[in-house]
């Protein structure tokens, strides 16, 4: 892919001190020497040890529910049933709501009690002196099933008279964008093209599986420390423990991966419970194998492609239809398909276009959010389905996409204008450009390369009217504090803002603490959810700290009898910009502020752009902040007699509008293209009937240091984006564009596209033989 690279437009960013800079992230060293201590590493003095009893069934009523034999076991001190929390139901929709009614999703039961819709669904609660105990009570629980019909294909589930796992027709959630006039602009094209693209299931497979403790404190209010990308959750636990929300607290801990698997509720509610009943502390940690059970997965998508195009592939018209697979509740299937839909056409002006997008209830395990948000199965689609354009009309790969690329002031499917810098090519020419001269084959060895372009949102939906807040204060010796809700899980979330405030406040990284993740002192940050922590807190936390810089240049001025624009913060000191020597150490001026009582403190909060819902008939209006744009190359070598394949090479580019911190942008980049490469080829979760056949990390694979090589990271700075200094969220889109890339590789080197993931060499050689068979006829 000999591209010539696209030059960038003059981009003129201000030189900055801190940010931007490849600093050590204030959490690393405690991370790095074993300090941190995450949820499962908590323990307090009279502790229980909880265990969830769940269903061994898949479609099932429950006939008979006995635990009193676990209720007499020696050292259990409490069991707990459907039936003893009649109220306890679990809200269904998307965490951190601000107060608009925008409900999608559905009350889900902390315990059933009469029917269960997915294998391992909870039933019991079990808190015991010791963990053994608490194991062996489960062993002692009885219950009888009478089977009901199961479904376990959305398809099917569509049908009249299918099992009814939703009610009243298992469809959870139907979006539809229309524009322009399809038929008229498939009338006018010169080739159809039609394909079906379909993606699995993906198991998160963080390092720290589910783990919290909860304790009830000297105010009577439920503390529960825990693992968690929602802080604001406190308010669901509240309503389904039953007590008013401020006796409940959270306290986050550092996350050790989240990926959107501890976006929803995990074992807050069941630790509150049990504390609640027994007024003791109790600890709950997922074995591995609990934990494939207990959290959703991605959602599996069908993708259909009907696309009108032109001799030169310029795009005149496209249908597409989306069915997802909720699994058996609802959770946030209603808000992926949405973000799935928005983005099913990818990164092109079509005109006119139809998306029919569906979400369907089945008995398979149940999917919420995962890192790309229905973003990466879209691509997965739209960017194969480029691809075929250009094998079916002779042309390079790239030029079908640059006739079609969005740029600046054009619109999405939904008619929200591109407002930021779209670099399509520019991405898409260096990523292939840095694989440079594709490897040779060797006999059966053949080597294919690859990219794939993706557009991607960043931030909430708008019509959430999201809000973040972050106080940011100076003390007396010069050091800053900053407080804030925001839930760091590995994305260097927390140190984004102590980068900033030492940006605006002119101080040495060092000198920045961070307290965060605290529902009851902190103030509240939202999700970190959306790539949406850096574009929300980064811009509250700048907000804070431009307002008590304000307060220190206005000092300074009377000080040096100087206009507030004359002057500059630096290295701890004030200065006159036009000459340095003129300058007052920081501390010495935040004494003269503390002196005449003036406020070097302040709360900031930011907030997102507040919009309607888009139109319901056709998907018209604004859905999301801003977009981050970019492309994934890949080159792999293939063996054509056995189908085995190994990545050469990886470069992963995208626009990061500024990078606050350069080491962790590349680490996001180079983190989430390894999980997409995953996701592209071993990362196979096995259901059979709702049941999982691949239910621990012996079974179900994900890529380890040794699987790929090192992925190049090439980092582009528009300054265009929304968040703090012109940045762009980077955390999810940075997995996106990686499996097309790896499937259009694979296409390349054997000749054959495959159009579902993973790519297996089992399928690969089925691939080629079918395309052998077709050729001999």
């Amino acid at each position: 892919m000999n591209y010539p690279i696209k030059p960038l437009p003059p981009v003129e960013l201000p030189e900055l001190r801190q940010v931007g800079k490849p600093l050590r992230k204030v959490d690393a060293m405690g991370k790095a020497v074993g300090a941190t201590v995450y949820a499962g590493d908590f323990s307090m003095p009279r502790m229980l040890h909880a265990k969830v009893f769940r269903s061994s069934q898949v479609s099932a009523k429950i006939v008979r529910l006995d635990v009193s034999k676990a209720r007499q076991l020696p050292g259990v001190a409490c069991v707990l049933t459907g039936v003893d929390v009649p109220n306890a139901r679990l809200v269904s929709d998307m965490p951190g709501q601000t107060g608009q009614k925008q409900r999608k999703g559905s009350d889900v039961p902390v315990l059933s009690s009469e029917v269960v819709r997915f294998y391992g669904e909870p039933i019991a609660l079990v808190a015991a002196e010791t963990l053994e105990i608490a194991a062996k009570a489960l062993q002692l629980i009885e219950i009888e099933y009478e089977p009901l019909p199961g479904v376990y294909d959305p398809l099917e589930a569509m049908k009249p008279g299918a099992p009814v796992v939703y009610a009243p027709d298992n469809l959870v959630s139907h979006w539809k964008i229309h524009k322009g006039n399809v038929s008229d602009g498939l009338a006018q094209a010169d080739l159809i093209v039609e394909n079906t693209f379909r993606v699995p299931f993906q198991e998160h497979a963080y390092l720290e599986p589910e783990a919290g403790v909860a304790w009830i404190d000297e105010q009577g209010v439920i503390t529960i420390r825990v693992s968690t990308q929602v802080v604001e959750h406190f308010r669901s636990i509240a309503r389904a423990v039953g007590v008013p929300q401020n006796r409940i607290r959270i306290q986050g801990t550092m996350v050790g991966g989240g990926f959107g698997g501890k976006e929803d509720i995990t074992v807050e509610i069941y630790l509150a419970l049990l504390a609640k009943h027994t007024s003791r502390p109790v600890k709950l940690v997922y074995t591995r194998e609990e934990s494939f059970l207990a959290h959703s997965k991605r959602h599996p998508f069908m993708i259909r492609h009907h696309t009108g195009v032109k001799k030169d592939g310029r795009i005149t018209a496209s249908r597409i239809e989306m069915i997802s697979d909720s699994g058996a509740y609802p959770y946030l299937s209603p808000y992926v398909l949405l973000y799935a839909a928005v983005m099913a056409p990818g990164p092109y002006r079509i005109d006119n276009l139809l998306v029919d997008a569906y979400s369907v209830a089945t008995n398979n395990p149940f999917t919420s959010a995962f890192r790309g948000f229905g973003g990466p199965q879209a691509c997965f689609a739209y960017e194969q389905q480029m691809d075929a354009i250009a094998d079916e009309l002779g042309l390079d790969p790239l030029e079908v996409r640059r006739v079609n690329y969005l740029r600046v002031g054009d619109r999405t499917s939904t008619g929200q204008i591109i407002a930021g810098a779209a670099w399509l090519e520019e991405t898409a020419t260096r990523a292939a450009a840095a694989l440079g001269e594709k490897t040779p084959n060797q006999g059966s060895i053949k080597v294919g390369q690859g990219f794939a372009s993706y557009f991607q949102s960043y931030g909430r939906i708008t019509w959430l009217h999201d809000t973040s807040q972050a106080w940011v204060g100076l003390e007396l010796d010069g050091t800053v504090t900053i407080r804030s809700g925001v839930p760091d899980i590995g994305g260097g979330q927390a140190n984004s803002l102590c980068q900033i405030a030492a940006e605006v406040l002119g101080v040495p990284l060092e000198k920045v603490s961070i307290y965060c993740t605290d529902s009851a002192l902190t103030p509240l940050a939202g999700t970190t959810t959306a790539t949406r922590q850096l574009y929300m807190s980064g811009n509250a936390a700048l907000l804070a700290s431009t307002n008590v810089r304000k307060v220190l240049l206005d000092r300074a001025s009377k000080h040096f009898e100087e206009e507030m624009d004359k002057l500059d913060i630096a290295d701890s000191k004030v200065f006159v910009k036009s000459d340095p020597s003129q300058s007052i150490d920081l501390t010495d001026l935040i004494k003269l502020c503390a002196a005449e009582g003036l406020h070097l403190s302040n709360l900031g909060i930011f907030r997102a752009p507040f919009t309607t819902p888009i139109d319901p008939e056709t998907g018209q209006g604004q859905v999301f902040p801003d977009f981050t744009f970019g492309a994934f190359a890949v080159e792999v070598a293939v063996d054509t007699e056995t189908g085995e394949y190994t990545i050469l090479k990886a470069v992963s580019c995208h626009d990061a509008g500024r990078a606050i911190n350069r080491a962790t942008v590349e680490g996001q980049m180079v983190g989430g293209g390894v999980q997409g490469l995953g996701y592209a080829t071993i990362e196979d979760l096995i259901v059979k009937e709702g049941v999982i056949q691949t239910p621990s990390l012996s079974e179900y694979l994900v890529p380890t240091s040794m699987d790929f090589p090192p992925i190049q990271a090439i980092i582009l700075e528009s300054g265009t984006g929304v968040g703090p200094f012109g940045a762009k969220g980077i955390g999810e889109p940075s997995l996106t564009p990686a499996a097309p890339a790896f499937a259009r590789a694979v296409a390349d080197a054997i000749g054959v596209r495959i159009n579902e993931i993973p790519i297996t060499p089992g399928k690969i050689v089925a691939a080629l033989n079918h395309d052998k068979v077709g050729a001999s006829r």
